[in-house]
């Protein structure tokens, strides 16, 4: 499994930075899982060389054939985001904020949620931005009078649903300077070996190319008829497409997220070409790792949306079943993120631990499997009495355990590295037992730690007990 902790490996006599493979999926078998990062890279680079013209050919032919009216009307996607944002705040009096709904960061990833409530909005930068287009604002709905026409509920879902249309062209607009402005940078790409600049875009390309066929379908249904019909279909017809690229992304992302950080602090070069490129107007005074996180950002504004598409539409609109459908498949896309996030920083814990535990005198096991997670892991103290009777002297000696779903470790740490005492599976040979402590002089909560199997095959046992200032 690749390394998520960023260490160094030696290749043809160069020190280079370990990174982690992209699109690390949960439940791949042990082998895949102990794989070494270099042999691994090694099969993508020679699968990515094959497809790269293939890849370059298909995004050439999209652009050849669509050219979104509206990537050039709408601001960068964090400007239109917070635009948004102030939108919704002016329309909704102060004491229903609670409407406003709450994008959240997937646990495990270092940025920040996009989307807060907030009393005032965030101040933005001193830049003219081009104020938003609403539906009610496009030449085709003002001479088609249908403003005198339809009621204030209708005109607020056609508003809503043109906000899908509207934050897909902001964010294709991004998704463009992502691409074309930093991944196609020769300079950028020159500072960085070439698994670092796999890991640092991963599948960017592609996810631009997702959101052009998205939006082209979207802009489709419009010019179908002024007053949009649905959205629902459209989203649902993509999810598949959506799952297959934004999962892979967003579990990645804490990976390229240390990545950055780590090539900011130690390669100059990398650090000189990145802020030359976002000091071009074209940026408008973003750094890379916002261009970076746009996936993670649209793929959980997508549910909020479309919400707020459902909360105004008729309960009697035949659209409505296809709309909830779709919701729940973007639902279930953004908790497939969460638990790739989750799984990756469980595998970045073993990988940690392999790594700092030393089997000396003990008979060595792999850490990293593709079913096993840390439980719990906690300093603990073994007590050993000098004697049979109560009020024996007692010496006491620090052990650390790590509880993983199928196996316990007992061992001594010293500073970061833990020497493995002993370990046995985990429930099959794990029990405790409570110990009448006031009779044998022994502190409250002791226990009993009987291991009916260890790692000689054996059984054996510890009295242990919390430290006096833990429990």
């Amino acid at each position: 499994m690749s390394v998520a902790t960023l260490h160094s490996w030696s290749l043809g006599g160069q020190v280079q930075r370990s990174v982690p493979k992209l699109f690390s999926v949960p439940g791949q078998d042990d082998r895949e899982a102990t794989a070494s990062p270099l042999s691994r890279y090694k099969d993508d680079d020679d699968e990515g060389a094959a497809d790269a013209n293939k890849e370059e050919t298909q995004d050439l032919t999209l652009k050849e054939l669509f050219a979104s009216k509206y990537t050039h009307v709408f601001p960068l996607y964090q400007y239109y985001c917070l635009q948004s944002v102030k939108a919704d705040l002016n329309r909704i009096n102060n004491n229903s904020l609670s409407e406003l709904v709450t994008a959240q960061c997937l646990p495990g990833l270092q940025s920040p949620p996009v989307f807060r409530v907030v009393t005032s909005p965030p101040p933005l930068s001193p830049l003219t931005v081009n104020p938003c287009s609403f539906w009610q604002d496009l030449s085709e709905v003002k001479e088609s009078g249908l403003l005198k026409i339809l009621s204030l509920g209708e005109i607020r879902l056609q508003e809503a649903m043109f906000e899908m249309i509207g934050s897909e062209a902001s964010y294709l607009r991004s998704l463009g300077v992502a691409v074309n402005h930093f991944f196609a940078s020769k300079t950028l790409k020159q500072t960085l070996h070439r698994m670092e600049h796999h890991i640092l875009f991963s599948n960017l390309r592609s996810v631009m190319a997702a959101s052009e066929g998205f939006l082209l379908d979207l802009e489709v249904r419009l010019g179908e008829s002024v007053v949009i019909s649905q959205v629902g279909d459209i989203v649902l017809r993509h999810c598949l497409m959506f799952r297959s690229l934004y999962v892979p992304y967003v579990t990645n992302m804490m990976y390229q997220e240390a990545l950055v950080t780590l090539l900011l602090q130690e390669n100059r070069e990398f650090l000189l070409a990145v802020k030359k490129l976002e000091s071009d107007p074209i940026c408008r005074r973003q750094t890379l790792k916002y261009f970076l996180v746009l996936p993670f950002q649209r793929i959980t504004r997508l549910k909020i949306i479309m919400e707020s598409i459902l909360k105004l539409t008729g309960q009697d609109s035949k659209s409505i079943p296809c709309l909830k459908h779709a919701i729940e498949a973007i639902h279930k896309i953004v908790m497939e993120c969460d638990g790739g996030v989750q799984r990756m920083k469980q595998i970045e814990k073993l990988v940690y631990l392999d790594k700092h535990m030393d089997f000396v005198n003990v008979k060595s096991i792999p850490l990293i499997t593709s079913v096993r997670f840390l439980v719990h892991e906690g300093p603990l103290r073994q007590l050993t009495p000098e004697g049979y009777v109560p009020g024996s002297r007692i010496s006491y000696m620090d052990v650390y355990l790590h509880l993983f779903n199928d196996l316990l470790l007992i061992s001594l740490k010293k500073e970061m590295r833990f020497r493995v005492l002993d370990h046995a599976v985990f429930p099959t040979h794990v029990h405790t037992e409570q110990l009448k402590t006031e009779a044998l002089g022994l502190p409250l909560e002791s226990f009993v730690l009987r291991l009916s199997q260890n790692h000689t095959g054996h059984a054996t046992a510890f009295i242990l007990a919390p430290h006096t200032t833990t429990r």
